[in-house]
């Protein structure tokens, strides 16, 4: 993948991960507030936990670190993909906020 593909995949995850936060603060009660500052994004959960995605454009990697420790992910051709085979990133999001959140949320592209 060019530098130029991993930037444009990596902010359309990016977007979709503030989008989806925006579609859940609007139909459930878990009030995430998210703040991005250039290739981060920081969910802070109402018990004051947070779940960190971030850009490693050198690597193209997305990193993140949610209570449950810190994951990295490569683009697979298809999906985010844990480089460690722990699994696909958005479902990773999705569980690591339930628990922070403690309720179920869904978190997609």
């Amino acid at each position: 993948m060019t530098d130029i593909e991993f930037q444009d995949r990596a902010e359309a995850l990016l977007r979709a991960v503030e989008l989806t936060c925006d579609r859940i603060n609007d139909t459930t009660d878990a009030d995430i507030d998210n703040q991005r500052v250039g290739g981060m994004i920081t969910l802070t959960f109402a018990n004051r936990s947070q779940i960190i995605i971030n850009l490693q454009k050198p690597l193209h990697e997305v990193w993140m670190a949610a209570r449950a420790g810190g994951f990295h992910y490569q683009y697979d051709g298809a999906a985010w993909m844990d480089t460690k085979g722990q699994g696909e990133f958005f479902a990773s999001l999705s569980r690591y906020a339930s628990e922070q959140a403690g309720l179920p949320l869904v978190f997609s592209f």
